[in-house]
């Protein structure tokens, strides 16, 4: 679960940033939106692992979001509110949500430990899709890989055989890969000489630090090469 991306839907800040706090603390990348509508831009632009939302939003209801979210992915979501209503609980099942809490929470860890739950539950849904590493992003649906910045996304011009091996070490950070074992997973179709996959790694470590990704590609000798984080 380490470094899955996180979105905070909820008006009032003091509960976005307690919330923030506590999954930071347990290695979950967060960001947030005050209304159901900033929510959803969110959504649509960072693709998230979970959405932890109220249903008493702005401008937009908290039952609409779960609605809308569901039409378009299977992205996991854990509905939040205030108001104890066997009603609302099962308005929330209705529109597809994978959870429900009821606030004030007894202690925020309350709202980690379902967060932890539902990923653990739904393994395999949504969040598989997406390999996340440090301030790296590899989609493997859209084939994409970019790198989040606090000013904004950035995406990396990769060819498809980079990308293959940058997902297949993004999966085991800082584990070394032996050549062989490589070469089995990202170039099935026409395994390339050694020449060649020294120059993809070569390529691939240049393009993440050009795009200031935090993490760098470290060659292991006698083994293959191991993605770590960059440390200073």
């Amino acid at each position: 679960m380490h470094n899955q991306l996180i979105l905070i839907v909820e008006d009032h800040w003091e509960i976005r940033e307690v919330m923030e706090r506590y999954l930071k603390r347990e290695g979950f990348r967060t960001v947030n939106a005050s209304d159901g509508t900033q929510g959803l831009v969110h959504f649509r632009k960072l693709k998230p692992d979970l959405v932890v939302l109220d249903i008493g939003l702005p401008r937009q209801d908290g039952f609409g979001v779960p609605t809308e979210i569901r039409r378009q992915s299977d992205t996991l979501v854990i509905v939040v509110t205030a108001r104890d209503d066997p009603l609302d609980e099962l308005q929330c099942f209705r529109s597809e949500a994978d959870d429900y809490i009821i606030k004030p929470f007894r202690h925020p860890t309350v709202v980690v430990e379902r967060v932890k739950a539902v990923l653990r539950r739904c393994r395999g849904r949504g969040a598989s899709r997406i390999i996340r590493f440090e301030n790296l992003a590899v989609d493997l649906d859209a084939y994409t890989a970019c790198v989040h910045h606090p000013t904004g996304v950035k995406e990396l011009s990769l060819t498809m055989s980079e990308l293959k091996l940058l997902a297949r070490m993004a999966e085991f950070p800082g584990r070394a890969k032996e050549r062989a074992e490589l070469v089995d997973a990202c170039f099935t179709e026409s395994p390339p000489l050694e020449p060649t996959i020294n120059t993809h790694r070569h390529n691939l470590k240049r393009k993440l630090f050009d795009a200031g990704a935090g993490v760098h590609l470290t060659t292991v000798r006698g083994i293959g090469y191991r993605l770590d984080k960059n440390h200073g």
